[in-house]
Parts: C-alpha cells; structure tokens; sequence
C-alpha cells in the first residue's frame, strides 16, 4: 500500500472543506427539490432556469453547461424535458445552425417568480444568526477556490507536478 504525501495544514483544511461541501451539495439539492416539486421543477430544472433569467436572454446549451459547471448532455437533458413541458422554448442560433438558443417560455417566467419568492424567505430563514461578515468570507473563500480551479491547471486534479506516477 502507497504511503500518502504529506499534507499542509491548509491542504487538510482544504480537504475538509470539500468533504463539507460535497455534504452541503446535496442537502442543497435536496431542499431545492422539496421547494420546486410542487411547481414541476427540480433543483437540476431550476439551475437551466436560473442560468437563462441570469443571463438576461436566450443562451446556448453549452453555455448553460459551461455557466453551471455541468456537462453539456446533462443540461441538453434537462432543457429538452423543460421545452416539452413548456418551461423554455428552443430558439434560432444566428452563430450555429444547430445548437439552439434556449429562452424562457412564459410559463418558465412566472415558475421562476414563484420558486424565487419562496428562495428568498428559505435564505433568510437558514442565515437567521448568521452575520453578514461570517457570510462574507465564507463567499470569498469560495469564490477563490472555485476561480482556482477554473483557470490554472495545476490546481486541478491530475494537473500540475504528479508524484503518484
């Protein structure tokens, strides 16, 4: 069996972190399911929602997917169940022939309202407590993880210098 490398303090912490969050992620998706059964969502349906309110405008799949951070079937996925149902509508690309725009449907705009309204009362009810400092740095911590991980290939799994060759 493979000794493991030795770890920073940080790196400890760091990795405690992301156990904390894989946790986090899914009591989130499972609130988030609770809060939008009702309304035909889940929190996956809500997310390409989200993402295209967020925008301001009709968005590719891909960007969807790339926005999110998920991969490009798992949101074509979702869109094409959310088009059946009449949440979004597939709209012309003027820059590619094929991969269509997703838009809000009417029926996604006011879904979204309804959801947002209930968010932000389950917001302010899980940060009852909390103060704005605490919350703030917490942000900023995961901010700076996330745009790590976004744009340097050596914090990446696999990436940079590998001693477990």
């Amino acid at each position: 069996m493979a000794k493991s490398s030795p770890q920073t303090p940080e790196g400890v912490l760091v990795t405690r972190l992301v156990l904390e969050l894989f946790r986090l992620n899914g009591r989130l998706l499972a609130a988030g399911d609770a809060m939008t059964r009702d309304l035909g969502l889940t929190s996956a349906r809500w997310q390409v929602l989200g993402a295209v309110r967020l925008a301001g405008g009709p968005l590719p799949v891909a960007w969807i997917a790339r926005n999110m951070g998920l991969t490009r079937q798992a949101v074509q996925r979702v869109a094409d169940e959310l088009s059946a149902e009449g949440f979004v509508r597939f709209a012309p690309n003027p820059h590619h022939r094929r991969d269509k725009l997703v838009a809000l449907a009417e029926k996604g705009e006011e879904t979204l309202d309804r959801v947002s309204a209930r968010q932000a009362r389950w917001a302010d009810g899980l940060a009852a407590g909390l103060d704005a400092t605490t919350l703030e740095g917490a942000l900023g911590v995961l901010l700076t993880l996330r745009e790590a991980l976004e744009g340097d290939e050596d914090h990446r799994p696999g990436g940079g210098d590998r001693d477990d060759r």
